[in-house]
């Protein structure tokens, strides 16, 4: 069982978003290349889904600026702009990605008390929302992996997939994923390979 997991390919991280990846939108057309491929048992889609009050959000730091150090339950945390807001034009899926063929959305950020990069548990690991049990249920043994950004979602997902997916080959598809930072992107590749995620191209999953 083959499946597909695109995280977090929505308006607000693409240009005109309100937490843009540099060239978040030059992944639609591979990403549903990908779903057109034939090559899938499965397609996941994630979504960020934050309340409007989310603990991440600078906004909710008197004083505080996006891209700062802040703290969320005690521990260090990047603070955001407002984005993905439960219910807004920026939380939908970006406008040409082919969501007829998604068979499952995972929503994830929806603790306002935590922030959640990984579409299978929150930052602080205590809380799942229950991927994992989805896709081993489905009988998945390969998880392709790609999304926005690599250096944060994309990378935290494919590493918790390694982690809590035991016998399942995790692969992430570089060229269908854009990243925050050029020096994050190189050290997301190096953790995901050192983890033992496999890093391949779309066109390396289209021929199977």
């Amino acid at each position: 069982m083959k499946c597909l997991l695109l995280v977090d390919i929505q308006v607000g991280f693409c240009t005109g978003g309100n937490l843009a990846v540099p060239g978040g939108e030059e992944i639609v057309p591979i990403a549903n290349r990908l779903i057109a491929s034939g090559g899938y048992d499965l397609i996941v889609a994630s979504q960020d889904w934050h309340p409007p009050d989310h603990g991440s959000f600078a906004s909710q730091h008197p004083g505080a600026k996006p891209f700062e150090m802040g703290v969320l339950g005690g521990k260090p945390q990047m603070l955001w702009p407002d984005h993905c807001v439960q219910g807004t034009p920026d939380a939908e899926f970006h406008a040409d990605l082919d969501v007829s063929a998604i068979d499952h959305i995972q929503r994830k950020g929806l603790n306002r008390n935590v922030d959640s990069y990984s579409a299978f548990r929150d930052n602080d690991q205590s809380a799942l929302t229950g991927l994992d049990a989805y896709l081993s249920a489905k009988g998945v043994t390969r998880l392709d992996i790609c999304g926005l950004a690599t250096d944060y979602c994309v990378m935290a997902s494919a590493i918790d997939a390694r982690s809590m997916l035991g016998g399942v080959t995790i692969r992430f598809i570089a060229d269908a994923s854009r990243g925050i930072d050029p020096a994050g992107v190189a050290a997301a590749c190096s953790a995901m390979h050192a983890a033992g995620i496999e890093i391949v191209s779309a066109a390396d999953c289209i021929e199977g």
